[in-house]
């Protein structure tokens, strides 16, 4: 749990350093920042999702996944956890909830939340979630800057994520070959696509009702070597 800990404490961290740069950037560079980051997130997710072995299982998961996920309402469930915050926080409507959804869904999806996450639970190393710690404490700064204090909160999100991951990675063991985490980082990836096309505001896509879709994978891989 030390990898994701230090993830999580990074993140905090980089977001209060960014809420107090936030009152210094003109508004001009703000929007441009933030455009920034989103082609940036773009990239980082089709760089993964190209990574993917079985493009047809992928389809599969996503489309599952999703059905999942609408179903299960994830990103009702998310809105309504920022929605909280911020009535408990006394913020204005919205500020918080697009900050704490934004930020959650960029950093605990992705081949390195995954990857760190069981590598850490399989193996007790934590080199990979240091250096996500590190990429996510800026990009945390950064999106703070932006959209406000809400990206700190998003840090819990990460630690309960990760955490869960690296706690079940041990009983996962024997499944969790290395086809099955080539496609679950690829499917990752396409989901993280999804949030770039949300933070450059080209069309809204329900990321988080697709979340189910990056653990399709195992569940295909045990299907396949007890039943079919």
């Amino acid at each position: 749990m030390l990898g994701t800990i230090v993830n999580a404490v990074a993140i905090i961290v980089g977001a209060i350093v960014g809420v107090f740069l936030k009152k210094g950037i003109p508004e001009g560079y703000k929007a441009t920042i933030i455009n920034g980051l989103g082609l940036s997130v773009l990239v980082i997710g089709l760089s993964g999702a190209l990574g993917s072995q079985d493009i047809l299982l992928m389809i599969a998961s996503v489309v599952i996944g999703t059905i999942l996920g609408e179903a299960l309402k994830i990103e009702k469930g998310l809105e309504n956890i920022g929605y909280w915050i911020e009535n408990k926080a006394g913020s204005k409507e919205g500020g918080i909830a697009k900050g704490f959804i934004t930020a959650s869904l960029v950093f605990c999806i992705g081949a390195m939340a995954v990857m760190g996450a069981l590598e850490s639970g399989l193996t007790g190393n934590h080199e990979t979630l240091f250096a996500k710690a590190l990429i996510d404490g800026i990009m945390a700064a950064m999106f703070a800057s932006t959209l406000g204090i809400g990206v700190a909160f998003s840090g819990a999100a990460v630690f309960v994520y990760q955490g869960l991951i690296t706690l079940t990675a041990s009983f996962m063991k024997p499944f969790l070959i290395e086809s099955v985490i080539t496609e679950m980082s690829a499917i990752g990836g396409l989901l993280i696509m999804g949030i770039g096309i949300n933070v450059l505001e080209i069309k809204k896509i329900r990321v988080g009702n697709m979340l189910p879709a990056v653990f399709i994978p195992i569940l295909y891989y045990i299907l396949r070597l007890y039943i079919l």
